[in-house]
């Protein structure tokens, strides 16, 4: 379920109470007259099931109340409400099935930005994956993996992509395309300092038997970047977060960009070649499978709505 707050024009209260009165998958509605101060206006708080939350959230919007108040929606973890429960089974299909285009576009779109923070996470996971290929230890890849922020932006680009959302394109394609040199370079950087210190030479690049996967580029590279790719937008519209977590452990980015940059810095222009040809397809390989199953998602009427909506605001 949903929490869902409407602050609305005090003359349009009457007809959002209605339109929610009038929604099977909404209960526990609650009208709070003359109580908001900025804008001035009604307050109508409801819970909602996520089947029929895109539905609610366009008849709202139609009425233009994004504008003249303000429409918040959260998750509610528990509701123990046989109303509730009765609004669940009163609205068809399933709540993990459900695609909220606002929220999605909220959360990619929070995701995709270049921040410090963002180029931060990025650049420790670079330097961390290539501490791993250095030192042959998987598990620190691994490791690096999971703390790669990048499928935030592939997202926002499949989401751009799909609702022809220009904005979210740009913003993603900046975050990728400066956050990754950033972290290159600080990488560079990292790898010269422990050659200079003796701690790694060219002669160790052919001892790294148990990182070689990052370079070796094969069918199943493309294969498991779409299923990846697949996953990892399938678990942000069914706020399924923890699927994530194999997402990021799938896909050779972070590991790629960190070997390319090791094996550059002592010479070995093949595997760099390699690795990068690896970061590629894995990018493209991740927003390919992304744009398709958003393609394939329900309410297409709606998608497109939103994406008119929001291009024109």
């Amino acid at each position: 379920m949903l929490h869902l707050r409407v602050l609305c024009p005090a003359d349009q209260s009457d007809q959002v109470r209605q339109l929610l009165l009038d929604e099977p998958g909404a209960t526990h509605l609650t009208v709070l007259r003359g109580v908001a101060v900025q804008p001035v206006g009604d307050v109508l708080e409801a819970s909602l099931t996520r089947e029929a939350a895109d539905r609610v959230l366009a008849e709202l919007t139609d009425l233009g109340l994004d504008h003249t108040g303000g429409i918040t929606l959260e998750s509610i973890d528990t509701a123990l409400s046989d109303a509730a429960d009765a609004a669940e089974e009163a609205v068809p299909g399933d709540p993990a099935d459900a695609v909220i285009w606002d929220e999605l576009i909220a959360r990619t779109g929070e995701d995709s930005r270049l921040t410090v923070s963002f180029v931060a996470f990025l650049s420790i996971s670079c330097v961390l994956a290539a501490i791993g290929a250095i030192t042959n230890s998987p598990v620190t890849v691994v490791g690096a993996m999971v703390l790669g922020p990048e499928f935030g932006p592939l997202a926002a680009l499949a989401v751009g992509v799909v609702l022809r959302r220009g904005d979210l394109v740009t913003r993603a394609a900046v975050a990728l395309g400066v956050g990754f040199p950033v972290a290159i370079v600080i990488t560079t950087v990292a790898c010269l300092s422990f050659e200079g210190m003796g701690m790694f030479n060219d002669g160790d690049m052919h001892r790294l038997t148990q990182v070689d996967f990052i370079y070796q580029v094969g069918p199943f590279s493309f294969i498991i970047a779409l299923l990846a790719g697949a996953a990892g937008i399938l678990s942000l519209t069914s706020a399924k977060s923890s699927a994530l977590v194999g997402v990021f452990i799938s896909v050779t980015t972070v590991p790629a960009a960190a070997y390319a940059t090791v094996a550059a810095t002592v010479g070995d222009w093949d595997r760099a070649l390699e690795s990068a040809l690896q970061l590629l397809v894995n990018l493209v390989g991740v927003v390919i499978a992304a744009i398709a199953v958003l393609l394939l998602s329900p309410v297409t009427r709606r998608r497109s709505r939103v994406g008119r909506r929001l291009s024109d605001g």
